[in-house]
């Protein structure tokens, strides 16, 4: 995948997680940020409980992305003391 096309997929799975848990967006570079971080953070997890790899450009690796970006979120509301997870 190009630059450009990780760019986009990072602003797109960010700007989801983000609504998920914040119901609003964080901005486009951290939205773009937080989908890049997130998609290696889920990568992992799904990688380490089944085994699976999702390194392509499909909807299965947008949902790994959005799981990672999500757990990104709350990790850093938690670290941060802001409020926004998803009991809101």
């Amino acid at each position: 995948m190009s630059i450009l096309g990780w760019i986009f997929f990072g602003l797109i799975t960010g700007f989801f997680a983000s609504l998920i848990v914040n119901k609003r967006g964080q901005g486009c570079f951290i939205n773009i940020a937080l989908g890049l971080v997130g998609a290696l953070v889920g990568g992992f997890i799904f990688r380490q409980l089944a085994g699976f790899d999702a390194f392509h450009f499909n909807l299965v690796s947008m949902f790994v992305a959005i799981i990672g970006a999500i757990v990104v979120l709350l990790i850093y509301h938690a670290l941060t003391g802001r409020g926004g997870g998803l009991h809101r």
